[in-house]
């Protein structure tokens, strides 16, 4: 890349944390944040399990000092709590001093609270204003309008590999000279339309997630937000800012397989982690850790498991581990929760376990690291892949 994109804040709450910390120590610890439904209503309560974030609404609204009385959506709460941790850990105190911008990425959008009122719309009036949430684009204003950003916003809906798609526009931003700093990253709840969604595709799990098992069954949905702040060169040098990490490289293709399944042998995860290194300039024997997409579906890690092999070859994968047995699959924000994610590994020179890992899956030799391990690691690659074929790659970088 002809411009360094650098990270200088990141911000997180998921099921195993509200915040950076506390995520950190959950990852280091081994706990994870899959558990019973809480939070919401649903018949499935009891039977599924979800990475469920335990604060409620009302919490997340007295957390954040917001006006009790609105129609402010969970996905834009979460966003809220995310993207200000990241614009205060990268020490910003003017958001509107430089050319400023934001790209949000969601699937559910506002679905948790439009949902809630289908059915009374057309008999109570006063209950329309809730249709407004529900697009995609109102958690991004929503969360940019509490954050005081007057700058260019965006929203980005990929699946999930929104949030990935998210912080490479961001980097394209900044690359280009139309921004100088954009806070990129994504937000979803959970809601019954997406787990009833899932469960009618057959794809989620009656217990824990077991990421490349040979036994896996599928996924635990759950729910997260995650942002970072991408800013060029030139603000980290007049500013003299720290820099958490680098954003290297990144790539996302298309397969056009099938509207939810990967391809057999991996063609959009290949192309994607074959342009994310491209765009590096990296050596594919660079890559110290790969935080894996692995939802932990029959099809998915298959498929990422044959795309690897085909980039780095069967005896030389790196080392690699998903980190959903932790969070559960968060949609939109999942890319943006494992970019945080694949920052403190490099910070902290540490491979974060697969977890429930027992059995090497029959169609190759891979097997993930299933237990905290000590690495020094200078180069992550991340992958996100969404329904229809969407697959991206991001690479990230100490120096």
């Amino acid at each position: 890349m002809s411009q360094k994109i650098a990270i200088t804040g990141m911000g997180i709450i998921s099921s195993i944390g509200n915040n950076v910390e506390e995520n950190f120590i959950s990852l280091q610890s081994g706990k994870h944040g899959i558990s019973d439904i809480q939070m919401f209503e649903t018949r499935h309560a009891g039977t599924i399990k979800t990475g469920e974030i335990k604060l409620s609404n009302e919490e997340l609204v007295q957390k954040l000092q917001l006006n009790a009385d609105n129609n402010v959506t969970r996905t834009s709460l979460l966003g809220m709590v995310a993207a200000k941790e990241a614009v205060e850990s990268a020490g910003i105190s003017d958001i509107n001093g430089y050319r400023t911008g934001m790209i949000s990425s969601t699937s559910v959008g506002g679905m948790d609270i439009t949902e809630k009122y289908f059915y009374s719309y057309e008999n109570f009036p006063e209950k329309q204003k809730y249709i407004d949430a529900h697009d995609a684009g109102n958690s991004s204003l929503a969360i940019a309008g509490h954050l005081g950003l007057k700058g260019m916003v965006s929203t980005i809906s990929t699946a999930c590999s929104s949030a990935a798609n998210a912080i490479m526009m961001g980097a394209k931003l900044i690359k280009n000279g139309i921004l100088d700093r954009v806070i990129v990253g994504g937000t979803d709840s959970l809601s019954k339309f997406t787990l009833n969604g899932f469960n009618t595709l057959m794809i989620l799990t009656d217990s824990y997630n077991t990421p490349f098992d040979n036994d896996r069954k599928g996924l635990n949905l759950g729910e997260a937000a995650a942002f970072i702040v991408l800013e060029s060169e030139e603000i980290v040098k007049k500013e003299n800012k720290k820099v958490l990490a680098y954003l290297s490289g990144y790539g996302n293709a298309n397969d056009a397989h099938h509207q939810t399944a990967s391809s057999e042998n991996g063609q959009g995860a290949f192309l994607a982690m074959q342009q994310a290194l491209k765009t590096s300039g990296l050596k594919k024997e660079e890559i110290d850790y790969i935080n894996v997409h692995g939802t932990a579906t029959p099809n998915n890690d298959l498929s990422e498991g044959i795309a690897m092999i085909r980039i780095f070859g069967e005896n030389n994968v790196p080392e690699f581990s998903s980190t959903k047995a932790f969070t559960g699959h968060t949609l939109a924000a999942a890319a943006g929760i494992e970019a945080v994610f694949s920052i403190l590994a490099m910070q902290h020179n540490l491979i974060f376990p697969n977890l429930n890992f027992k059995t090497k899956m029959e169609e190759f030799d891979l097997t993930p690291v299933t237990e905290l391990k000590e690495k020094n690691i200078n180069h992550v690659l991340s992958n996100s892949f969404g329904f229809g074929g969407n697959c991206s790659t991001l690479i990230f970088s100490k120096s």
